[in-house]
């Protein structure tokens, strides 16, 4: 359970901050978020808190809602009634974080030492809340921590929304967390059309999409390399042979034969191939599942889309 709702907020890769003053709409916000593909979000608890989750659980059953700030046991079973599905906040060995432990809970323990990580470590967590990053000794110490301890993931909190994508990039970063997605002007007017804007943008910037290189299919090796050589002539792109095809310097990839696309095909970079596939993959867009390609790691580098754009296959590549 702790490890599916990880990996869910992985995909996302940001978590945007419900703040725990001001008298707006929770369920409101969270639709605008999750209209913008971010079905995910943390609040602190309080008893004026556990109306807008239960209202997001009801409405939203599968928008993720964290909860910081439970003291006792008692107040954790009562948001999880409420509809919370994961904690932070406390401790790897804390009373709270054995109970949660015990009782197959997701929660992400707040880590800022190397002791706190041994002992989440040591209690079976591999899964920390680092918080506040830049105050820490930022992306600097998070990966000395990453180096020191291999099997820790990060969720990050205390970066600005300038600085977040460095932070966002780094593969052992589950999320970011990032309360710019709820300025409190907007929620006092309940301006949730500028929310989800911002929601869209931020996002964007995440995945950072480019233009990585173009494909062209040919009917055989002699034709890839009389056309590698033009590349080369002409620009010179450096002709480099890669076995299945000559890529001219990392612009044109020429193929020794015919492959996916009728003309070709067109290689969007992305930061993340993961949580550029989940987000196409809610707006319903389909992929060749067949011609996904893996990282040494098992993360994915590779993927088509179904339907080809203007006579070219496309697909999503690892930056």
């Amino acid at each position: 359970m702790n490890k599916d709702i990880l990996s869910e907020i992985n995909k996302i890769g940001l978590l945007p901050v419900f703040p725990s003053c001001g008298n707006y709409d929770a369920l409101a916000l969270a639709e605008a978020l999750d209209r913008a593909s971010l079905p995910c979000g943390e609040m602190a608890f309080s008893p004026e808190a556990e109306a807008g989750i239960k209202a997001i659980a009801s409405k939203l059953p599968d928008f993720i809602i964290g909860v910081k700030g439970v003291k006792n046991t008692s107040d954790l079973k009562r948001a999880l009634e409420c509809g919370a599905k994961f904690f932070t906040g406390f401790g790897a060995i804390s009373e709270l974080g054995r109970y949660c432990l015990e009782n197959n809970i997701p929660f992400i323990p707040s880590c800022s030492t190397a002791g706190e990580m041994e002992a989440a470590l040591a209690a079976g967590v591999k899964s920390v809340k680092f918080f506040p990053a830049e105050q820490l000794g930022g992306l600097a110490a998070l990966k000395a921590f990453g180096e020191a301890y291999g099997e820790v993931k990060f969720l990050l909190g205390g970066v600005g929304e300038e600085d977040f994508i460095r932070y966002a990039d780094y593969k052992k970063v589950i999320a970011v967390y990032a309360p710019w997605l709820t300025p409190a002007d907007a929620l006092k007017e309940g301006d949730f059309a500028k929310i989800e804007t911002l929601a869209r943008e931020s996002v964007s910037k995440m995945l950072g999409f480019f233009l990585k290189h173009v494909g062209i299919n040919s009917a055989d090796e002699k034709e890839s390399n009389a056309t590698a050589d033009a590349f080369e002539k002409l620009f010179g792109f450096k002709k480099q042979d890669f076995g299945g095809a000559y890529f001219n310097d990392t612009f044109v990839e020429v193929m020794k034969k015919p492959f996916y696309g009728r003309n070709g095909h067109i290689a969007i970079g992305v930061n993340n191939v993961e949580r550029a596939l989940y987000r196409f993959r809610r707006d319903g867009v389909p992929f060749i599942e067949e011609s996904a390609g893996y990282n040494p790691d098992g993360s994915l580098r590779v993927i088509y889309f179904r339907d080809e754009i203007g006579g070219f296959a496309v697909h999503i590549v690892e930056k």
